[in-house]
């Protein structure tokens, strides 16, 4: 018998501060309120994608109030994996005064390769791993960036990092599906918890996870390793791994 589930966060979208998206935050968490979600997370780009807010505008998020129009509303941001050494475009100060880091990949320099290797990718996200601010690894189904699936997604399990199955890339990555299948089976395999995002770029998509969801359902996914599908498994991640929404909450 095929799971069900329940989502009770949306924890990736963006709002018109990402210039390719088309709603405000108050159309956000109102969007998300009439959906019901417990909680929502504003995860506009950070500075290396084109068209990203300004510098003052993530360490000025704190303005957002935890509990808005009856939704926990993290301020965050999707930063950009840098190069594969693992870097990433979080500025200190961004650091400090957020609830919520994703990170991923949009685009790497190849420097000349036609595709880069899978232990160079292997190696980059290992290295995102170490990385004490990040939450949430975005969207990496990506081919062009294979990565060694059962290598790297354990030591995401052990650093705490949340997997994201983004059910944004089965409408603009579709190429990226075949391995969001394999890295959810990754997930199952090794009891790694991961959250289920809709990647929304306008009001509309928020809270949209049904063909994530169809996904997890079809390898029968354990509803207890998706962690936004539990307000209490939330509220904990949070408070454990999150500095910022510890000392707001």
């Amino acid at each position: 018998m095929k799971q069900a589930y329940t989502i009770i966060a949306d924890l990736h979208t963006h709002t018109i501060a990402s210039t390719h998206a088309y709603s405000t935050v108050t159309e956000m968490v109102q969007a998300a309120a009439a959906k019901g979600l417990y909680a929502l997370a504003i995860t506009d780009h950070a500075r290396t994608m084109p068209g990203a807010p300004r510098e003052w505008y993530f360490s000025s998020l704190y303005e957002l109030p935890l509990h808005y129009r009856g939704v926990m509303t993290l301020a965050g941001i999707e930063a950009n994996v840098l190069d594969f050494e693992g870097h990433i475009d979080l500025e200190k100060k961004d650091g400090e005064r957020l609830d919520w880091v994703v990170a991923s990949i949009h685009h790497l320099p190849l420097e000349g390769l036609q595709k880069p290797d899978v232990e160079k990718c292997t190696y980059l996200w290992l290295q995102v791993a170490k990385n004490p601010k990040v939450h949430v690894i975005g969207h990496s189904g990506d081919p062009l960036y294979a990565y060694d699936i059962d290598k790297v997604i354990p030591v995401f399990g052990e650093q705490h990092k949340l997997v994201e199955i983004n059910n944004h890339s089965f409408v603009a990555r579709k190429e990226n599906i075949a391995n969001c299948k394999k890295i959810a089976l990754a997930c199952k395999k090794y009891g790694v918890p991961l959250v289920v995002n809709s990647d929304a770029h306008f009001e509309t998509q928020v809270g949209n996870f049904a063909d994530a969801l169809a996904l997890l359902e079809e390898i029968d996914f354990p509803e207890e390793l998706i962690l936004n599908a539990s307000a209490q498994r939330l509220n904990d991640y949070l408070s454990r791994y999150s500095p910022i929404f510890r000392q707001r909450s």
